[in-house]
C-alpha cells in the first residue's frame, strides 16, 4: 500500500517531469517570450475599409440584439403590465424599421455615390460613416440631401468620412 508521503513524491515528480518535457519541446519564439527577450514587433497592421465597416456593423448589431432580448424579456414576463408590453412591442417594431431604413440608405449611397457606408439611425438622428479618401464637403452635402429626400420630416443627418 502507498502511503501519503510516497503519493506526494510521485505526484510532484510527475509534474516536474511533464513541465521539463514541455519546456524542452516549445519552440524558440515562445521561449524568448518566456525569457522576456525582445520579439520582433515591427509588423505593420493594415486596416482596410471593409474592416472598419464590419467592426461598426458588428457593434451596432450587438447593441440591437441586446435591446431585442430586453424587449422580448419584457414581452414574455408574466409580471409585466400591458402598457409595458405594448411599449416593448412598439420599440421592437421601431428597431426593425430602423434596420430596414439603414439598409435602404446604405443601398442609396452605394448606388448614387459608389461608396461603402455604415448607417445608424436613432430617433431623428442618422449617422453615416462613409469610406472615402476624399473628405469633400460637397459630397457630404449631396449625401445628406439624398438621405433627406427619403423623409418628409426633417432629420438630423451627420456624415463622417473615414479612409
Amino acid at each position: 500500500m502507498i502511503n501519503k508521503q510516497n503519493l506526494w513524491f510521485i505526484t510532484l515528480f510527475s509534474l516536474i517531469l511533464i513541465l521539463g518535457i514541455y519546456y524542452i519541446s516549445i519552440d524558440d519564439e515562445v521561449e524568448s517570450v518566456l525569457k522576456n527577450d525582445s520579439v520582433d514587433t515591427s509588423e505593420v497592421i493594415e486596416i482596410d475599409e471593409s474592416d472598419i465597416l464590419v467592426a461598426l456593423e458588428v457593434e451596432n448589431d450587438e447593441e440591437k440584439q441586446a435591446l431585442m432580448e430586453e424587449y422580448q424579456n419584457v414581452l414574455l414576463d408574466s409580471e409585466s403590465t400591458i402598457e409595458e408590453k405594448n411599449t416593448a412591442y412598439e420599440n421592437m417594431q421601431q428597431l426593425n424599421n430602423n434596420k430596414s431604413e439603414e439598409e435602404k440608405i446604405k443601398d442609396l449611397i452605394k448606388e448614387k455615390f459608389g461608396l461603402n457606408s455604415f448607417v445608424k439611425i436613432k430617433d431623428n438622428n442618422i449617422n453615416v460613416v462613409v469610406v472615402d479618401k476624399e473628405h469633400n464637403k460637397e459630397k457630404a452635402n449631396n449625401i445628406i440631401r439624398s438621405i433627406q429626400e427619403l423623409y418628409t420630416e426633417n432629420k438630423y443627418i451627420t456624415v463622417k468620412f473615414n479612409n
